[in-house]
């Protein structure tokens, strides 16, 4: 990894141009405001999911905690008012959006919290009490090397905590989707276009239950690891079934769909929803918490 600073001195931002947030498209229609369709479902998934993560990791005064892939700062914010003004909290994002969604909530009132724009997998500070990380990891390119890179940036004797998708979450969802996605869909050959055969996955293979989760936590470098998962159901509607595909990894299936294909899409998707009867989905995630050697 090379030397890297144990202290960020300034806000970090990214001199290259944002992309959209992986997780967004508007939830009442094919396309519309990302950051708009990914802060939807804060109740219904973000601020659940992060409470339970901040409840098991459990941020102390003063701390240094990274808050990774910190989106519009469901756990980041809780995580600050734990940690007090002695405390930092540096979160995150690639999306520019949400990490201004965040700063609207945080206001003036959190100076220990430091919104970043940036990329969790190649962060440069290390030596933090707590790295957390909501959601995110199963999206990074290098699942297994953007994770281990978060365990390093933890200091010796560390905490670090995440949350994952557990085996069958949003199930039917995926299923549908890959249904709805357009039969004259480009080649595969082309590295923008959906493949309507499947469906990007939202789990991590060998770590899709909580024994193998904290298995795998294991191998990539930390130690004392528990895990378990916490199960939840949603009820749903068209609009937060639409809105679980557009904010959620499944949104990277969509591809450079244009907006009249992404409606057709939309519409066959909710019709297929309607036809299996689907009312509620599994939201259950795994939530892992291990401390690094030292």
């Amino acid at each position: 990894m090379g030397d890297r600073k144990t202290e960020p001195d300034r806000e970090v931002a990214s001199s290259e141009p944002e992309p959209e947030p992986e997780h967004g498209s508007g939830a009442g229609a094919g396309a519309g405001d990302p950051a708009i369709a990914f802060a939807e479902l804060d109740e219904a998934l973000w601020d659940p999911t992060s409470r339970a993560l901040v409840l098991r990791s459990r941020p102390r005064f003063d701390e240094r905690v990274l808050d990774a892939c910190s989106g519009d700062g469901a756990s980041a914010l809780p995580t600050a008012e734990l940690v007090g003004p002695g405390g930092v909290v540096d979160a995150v994002d690639l999306a520019e959006p949400l990490v201004e969604l965040a700063r609207e909530e945080a206001g003036e009132r959190m100076p220990q919290l430091r919104l970043h724009v940036g990329d969790a997998t190649t962060w440069p500070y290390t030596g933090y009490d707590l790295v957390q990380c909501v959601l995110g990891i199963p999206l990074f390119d290098d699942v297994e090397a953007g994770t281990r890179h978060l365990v390093e940036c933890v200091r010796p004797g560390g905490r670090a905590a995440f949350a994952v998708w557990a085996r069958g979450a949003l199930d039917p969802l995926p299923e549908l989707l890959a249904g709805a996605l357009p039969a004259d869909a480009p080649s595969a050959d082309d590295p923008g276009a959906p493949d309507r055969s499947t469906v990007a996955p939202l789990t991590i293979a060998e770590a899709d239950t909580a024994g193998m989760f904290a298995h795998w936590l294991a191998g990539i470098g930390l130690v004392e690891v528990r895990a378990e998962a916490v199960v939840r159901h949603l009820d749903l509607t068209g609009e937060l079934a639409w809105a679980l595909v557009v904010s959620t990894g499944l949104r990277s299936s969509l591809g450079d769909l244009d907006d009249e294909t992404l409606d057709g899409v939309r519409e066959r998707f909710l019709a297929g929803l309607e036809a299996r009867e689907v009312a509620t989905v599994d939201i259950t995630t795994l939530i892992a918490v291990g401390r690094r050697p030292g």
